[in-house]
């Protein structure tokens, strides 16, 4: 009789550590596999938390500028760069390459 029960809770023990060592190491999602999803995931979700503020950021600078034909002009002119024919442009920038705002 207690060899019987030796018997079952090896094969218990046995069967438990394979199907472990095979969802660890050799399943589709392994534990590998899951590491690199959930970086992956962060990594979007910090893109997605930048696209969002970028948007806010655009979304301010759009009502800022329509309705008024002059801060049109200077809104294409400093962002974009855009001139008017035989007119030349010059960009001051900083120690950081960043243009310089008046």
């Amino acid at each position: 009789m207690k060899d019987l029960l030796l018997n079952k809770y090896r094969f218990y023990t046995l069967t438990t550590s394979i199907l472990l060592i095979w969802m660890i190491f050799f399943d589709v999602n392994d534990i590998f596999t899951q590491i690199k999803m959930y970086r992956e995931l962060s990594r979007l979700e910090d893109e997605k938390k930048y696209y969002a503020q970028k948007i806010k950021e655009v979304e301010k600078e759009r009502i800022e500028v329509m309705g008024n034909k002059k801060l049109v002009e200077k809104f294409a002119r400093e962002k974009y760069l855009m001139k008017k024919p035989k007119e030349e442009i010059f960009v001051l920038v900083d120690e950081n390459n960043q243009p310089i705002e008046k």
